[in-house]
């Protein structure tokens, strides 16, 4: 599982190489897309939760929950580019990452399509702010392409952190995850209160 998941984060990141010289063609815009959700700890924290949450649902939901939260995302970015007006989108992305890590805190069992619903509704919030933060000069497909390689990355990197952990801890692995998932939810309080 390990090596499909790193062989996978290297692919989503091969094509970058063909853009060398950034800002020219389209290459703008996929690393403005890229760029955004890696440059801001809110966004960091609620995608690496999501994988971490995945991680102790476990079992299908290891696929469909950050599938889910991508699938949402690109929704959001599409009603972030037509100038959608939808409320509370910054308490929105500080909130997903309190409401994200607090669920895989508390490690409950839950329905796949439970948490796939609870990850879309914040992913929209992420993808509204990328749609309305899109810069006029970055092809949208382009941008949209590059912040979907860096959240599926955070994603991946939680899932991996998870699994890589729990190889070392062993039956301890969920309970450290969980640990995490706490983490990122003292992370998003952070955000909130304005110390991050």
């Amino acid at each position: 599982m390990m090596r499909f998941l790193l062989a996978l984060a290297i692919l989503l990141v091969v094509p970058t190489a063909a853009f060398a010289h950034t800002g020219v063609g389209h290459s703008a815009g996929f690393f403005h897309g890229f760029a955004h959700p890696i440059g801001g700890i809110d966004h960091v924290l609620a995608m690496v939760a999501v994988g971490v949450f995945a991680f102790v649902l476990g079992g299908r939901a290891l696929l469909l929950v950050p599938l889910s939260f991508v699938g949402m995302m690109v929704i959001g970015f599409a009603l972030g580019i037509a100038q959608f007006e939808v409320p509370f989108v910054e308490l929105g992305i500080a909130l997903s990452s309190v409401v994200i890590g607090a669920a895989a805190a508390l490690g409950r069992p839950m329905p796949t399509a439970a948490a796939m619903g609870l990850v879309g509704v914040f992913a929209i919030f992420h993808g509204h702010a990328h749609g309305a933060e899109m810069p006029e000069d970055a092809g949208g497909l382009t941008y949209a392409l590059g912040f979907i390689a860096a959240t599926t990355l955070l994603h991946l990197a939680g899932i991996g952190a998870a699994l890589g952990v729990s190889r070392i801890v062993g039956r301890y692995g969920k309970i450290a995850a969980q640990v995490a998932g706490g983490g990122f939810a003292l992370g998003g309080v952070g955000i909130l209160a304005g110390w991050l």
